[in-house]
């Protein structure tokens, strides 16, 4: 079985600490962000490597540094309400950072004007959050800036121009930014960095609190790890062209990453969407003339991933390798990368009407948010490969799928709830809507999608996060924690994952 070569789709954006090597580079895009205000210089970027590593993070694009960012940590309490810049951070060199201070303050994010729209400052700020959390400091702090408050100067004051920006009535390229990423407004403060023109020397004082922290002198690790997942209940309706389908599936990943989600999950093979605008009445050779827009496919939500910054899974398309066709899920990762599942279970449907070959390999991938399978559709209805999934260490198990009528859906619900208890695991399943009249065998759709999870007090009373209405378009978004179902397993009412008789059977497979 050969594969289509991913290198060429895949465009990998890393989030990791600054280095040496990386000085000039950072230097020369400060210039670039801040034209009119005085640039970083190589000892204050030593000063920052030395004297506080971990909180110093770069992104980094095909071995480009297109986003900055620096801190340090403060006892804030110590410092007096109306600091200045300088004064926060030792004009620049961090030195007075404080190993066992309980603020993290952020004092510049830098980002290339070339790929601002891309969530680069988002990954930022997540970055210093989650520095936060396994420090076990009570927040995060930064001076902001305002740099279009000059344009109102003359008709507002500064209290009046923030309270417009957090009105949402101007905007403001970091106040907006700062506020739509949980930063709330503790002062204004005046004269903070004399050469900030644009801000007139004001800075919006702003805070994040980490709802984790624990008053206490010992340092804890995190107690929950948390996961959102958006389930796209897609519509399939007739379109005119392949961007009609982009801005449709765009919509949705702007709708998934404007709820925090982690993961944006499609259906499967909702792609055959397109096909209400090729005429084409064979259906093998319909999915055949499919398989022509496996590119602009993988091209369009590598691209939605790293944009809208969530892991997508891609529902499922239609591909043709050496001649065969598979049913193929991705996973588009939003650090730009890319893995994909191959539907091992053919239904009698799809190997009738569109002659599907089946894969052979169970996969589990490692994601931020921990390792995750897909399991499309029919699948999800085989026990053994669930099984052999969470053997390789998956907490999540995402099922595509898309069913004609109540009967198909409830054989995937009910398998897949059967799953999420058998192995204590999650289980999503999201399916397609609507109908294509004129587009043979994908002609009615029936769908109720759900994210389910063991059955124990720990978890939602009937083990469902939540369910969508049947057969509208919508999305469903839930929380799942991974260190409650890590405890559960351990020390539930019920263990079944750590109850197997293995002494008695086990799963032999070759994937």
């Amino acid at each position: 079985m050969s594969s289509l070569d991913m290198s060429k789709f895949e465009k990998k954006i890393i989030v990791r600490n600054i280095r040496y090597e990386d000085i000039d580079d950072i230097i020369q895009l400060s210039k670039i962000c801040f034209p009119n205000m005085e640039a970083w210089t190589r000892q204050h970027l030593i000063s920052h490597i030395e004297v506080f590593p971990e909180g110093q993070f770069c992104v980094e694009v095909e071995g480009e540094i297109i986003g900055t960012c620096s801190s340090l940590l403060i006892n804030f309490d110590e410092y007096d309400d109306q600091h200045t810049w300088d004064e926060i951070t030792d004009e620049g060199y961090i030195t007075n950072h404080d190993p066992e201070g309980y603020n993290l303050y952020g004092i510049e994010v830098a980002v290339h004007p070339d790929y601002r729209r891309m969530k680069i400052g988002r990954r930022l700020y997540e970055a210093r959050k989650e520095l936060a959390r396994e420090y076990n400091l009570k927040s995060i702090i930064i001076g902001g800036r305002i740099p279009n408050f000059r344009k109102y100067s003359e008709d507002m004051t500064p209290r009046e121009y923030v309270d417009a920006v957090m009105n949402h009535h101007i905007y403001d390229p970091v106040l907006t930014f700062q506020v739509m990423n949980g930063f709330t407004l503790k002062r204004i403060n005046a004269r903070y960095l004399t050469d900030d023109r644009a801000s007139m020397a004001y800075a919006t004082l702003m805070e994040w609190n980490n709802v984790d922290y624990r008053p206490t002198t010992k340092r804890h690790f995190k107690t929950s790890f948390p996961v959102r997942i958006c389930a796209i209940q897609y519509m399939m309706k007739k379109i005119d062209s392949f961007d009609d389908f982009a801005q449709q599936c765009e919509y949705y990943a702007d709708v998934g990453a404007s709820y925090a989600s982690d993961f944006v999950v499609f259906p499967e093979i909702f792609t055959t969407q397109l096909l209400s605008f090729i005429e084409e009445k064979s259906p093998s050779q319909a999915i055949r003339r499919l398989t022509d827009f496996t590119e602009d496919y993988i091209n369009l939500f590598t691209e939605l991933a790293i944009k809208y910054n969530v892991n997508i899974i891609g529902g499922s398309h239609f591909v043709e390798e050496e001649g065969e066709i598979y049913n193929i899920a991705y996973l588009f990762r939003r650090d730009g990368t890319i893995e994909k599942q191959y539907k091992v279970h053919i239904t009698p449907n799809e190997r009738k009407f569109w002659g599907i070959t089946g894969g052979d390999k169970v996969e589990v991938f490692d994601t931020d948010c921990g390792k995750i399978a897909i399991q499309i559709c029919y699948d999800v209805e085989f026990p053994e490969l669930a099984r052999i999934a969470t053997e390789k260490g998956a907490n999540i198990i995402f099922s595509p799928f898309c069913t004609d009528d109540r009967q198909g859906y409830l054989r995937v619900r009910y398998c897949a709830q059967a799953r999420a208890v058998e192995n204590q695991i999650y289980v999503a399943i999201t399916g397609t809507v609507g109908n294509i009249s004129d587009v043979e065998n994908m002609d009615i759709q029936y769908a109720q999608s759900g994210i389910f999870t063991p059955s124990d007090f720990t978890f939602a009373r009937d083990g469902i996060v939540g369910e969508t209405s049947p057969n509208i378009e919508t999305v469903l978004v839930g929380d799942v924690d991974l260190e409650v179902l890590r405890r559960s397993r351990k020390s539930g009412n019920v263990t079944q994952w750590k109850d197997r008789r293995k002494d008695l059977y086990s799963i032999q497979h070759r994937c």
